[in-house]
């Protein structure tokens, strides 16, 4: 039997995500001489679209589609709108949302690389990662049906 205290919590990613959205993920800017600007999903989507649209389009889908199309299934299973066979469709979202959080990371570890610039993470990382993972621990909560025995 589902936790009930899961599908409400589920139901607090459809906010949680659009706020992580917004919220610096980091720091950046050129040697620590310069003040550093803050970068979201959002500002960071938007500097996409100007220089490489697929890569715009591809970090969309992770950051923003695939979580709130997982979130959203899932409370849907959660309230009995939709069939649990589709479960295995919603964790394969969320493992594709996981892969945008290791983007970020792979971005900050080739930045502070370099050494010509300055990275920090900020809190909206943690936020994003939170969601993420927070998604991925209710659906593997969200019971998968039981096949019955033979016999």
């Amino acid at each position: 039997m589902l936790m009930p205290a899961v599908r409400y919590l589920n139901l607090v990613l459809l906010i949680l995500f659009p706020l992580s959205w917004f919220a610096p993920l980091l720091r950046a800017g050129l040697l620590p001489l310069f003040g550093l600007s803050e970068v979201s999903v959002i500002s960071g989507i938007q500097s996409l679209w100007e220089s490489d649209v697929i890569l715009a389009l591809l970090v969309t889908f992770l950051a923003i589609f695939a979580p709130m199309m997982k979130t959203i299934g899932l409370a849907l299973i959660h309230f009995g709108l939709l069939r649990r066979k589709v479960l295995p469709v919603l964790e394969i979202l969320g493992k594709l949302a996981m892969a945008d959080v290791f983007l970020i990371a792979l971005y900050v570890v080739v930045i502070k690389g370099v050494g010509l610039a300055t990275v920090q993470t900020a809190w909206g990382l943690y936020l994003f990662t939170g969601c993420i993972l927070a998604s991925i621990a209710f659906s593997t909560l969200t019971e998968r049906p039981r096949k019955k025995k033979d016999g």
